[in-house]
């Protein structure tokens, strides 16, 4: 993992990792948030993987660049998910046209339809469907009951958890008059590069023309809803909950925190963030990062945040200051 040790011998046979409260004297941990630096002292753990610049006595330490890297690095040495082998479940269901690349495990109940094309190593897990005409690369990993819709592309390595849509219809409707709703047909696609990992119950809608998507290493969250026609670059991160609405265009190196919410046809610049509960109804410029409703910068949004809760007390100290002027002759 390229970390350091020092402070005290570590004698100890190392079983596992845990949290910093949890860890035992067999096992590593880890401290990144200065917020549980006093929980250091009392833990229980072998060694603690910390940065190069945190300072404690008689604590056995692990230093490394990044600690939490080197900490998940460390659990993949201990837990090991569960392999599946090459085969075909009898049920499942795969039209002839289908092309399953070598070393495919396609679970129970899974469906392939017609002119899907998967590369080698794929585990398709139970009650997944691929609808007609899929394109999807190596070592594609869907878990229970995700979908992937008509003529999507997924590119190598892609992981979908349980529940994700890939490619439902986006939310596309207009007026009709005193009829209602026409709804709009999504003639396009989705599209989602190299390593994007997809999480639970999460929907990346097609487009109503051309393509919605989603680039290289970008991983989306739980819940999350990405509208159609939207392009969200490569190593980004949307976090649970987050929103985009249709033809929203999200940069490359962008974090959008839990329940962050994006109006429409606009542009989050590449290296931008948005603090959790953010509001984005205009466009954000590259590198900045912005809190509240509507967005603003976070430095003005904490200072905003630190007054709130004196408005009383000033609300009442203007009336009082009004009350002693003299009113006008």
């Amino acid at each position: 993992m390229g970390a350091t040790a020092e402070n005290a011998p570590l004698d100890a046979e190392i079983t596992g990792v845990a949290g910093i409260e949890e860890a035992t004297s067999q096992q590593v941990t880890f401290l990144t948030n200065a917020k549980y630096a006093a929980k250091a002292k009392n833990t229980q753990a072998a060694a603690i993987l910390v940065s190069p610049d945190f300072q404690a006595e008689g604590l056995r330490l692990l230093r490394h660049k990044n600690p939490y890297l080197a900490f998940a690095r460390a659990l993949e040495c201990f837990y090991q998910p569960p392999q599946y082998a090459p085969g075909i479940h009898p049920t499942a269901v795969i039209d002839p046209s289908a092309k399953v690349g070598p070393g495919a495990h396609i679970g129970p109940y899974a469906v392939i339809d017609a002119g899907v094309e998967i590369g080698r190593d794929a585990v398709i897990l139970a009650h997944v469907v691929i609808y007609r005409g899929v394109k999807i690369g190596e070592r594609f990993f869907a878990h229970a009951h995700s979908t992937v819709r008509e003529f999507c592309i997924l590119g190598d390595d892609v992981i979908l958890q349980n529940g994700v849509v890939i490619g439902a219809d986006g939310f596309g409707f207009a007026r009709d008059g005193a009829r209602g709703w026409h709804k709009i047909v999504q003639s396009g696609i989705t599209r989602l590069g190299n390593r994007v990992e997809v999480q639970a119950n999460a929907c990346v809608d097609r487009a109503s023309l051309g393509e919605t998507a989603v680039g290289e290493d970008t991983k989306i969250d739980n819940l999350t809803q990405i509208g159609h026609g939207s392009t969200v670059g490569e190593h980004t991160m949307l976090c649970s909950q987050v929103g985009l609405a249709g033809s929203t265009h999200v940069g490359n190196n962008v974090i959008l925190a839990g329940k962050v919410g994006v109006a429409g046809h606009l542009k989050i610049g590449d290296g931008a963030v948005a603090t959790a509960l953010t509001g984005i109804p205009g466009d954000v410029a590259a590198g900045a990062t912005v809190s509240g409703y509507p967005a603003i910068d976070n430095r003005q949004w904490l200072r905003a945040v630190a007054v709130f809760h004196k408005l009383p007390e000033m609300a009442r100290e203007l009336r009082r200051l009004m009350r002693s002027v003299p009113p006008p002759e």
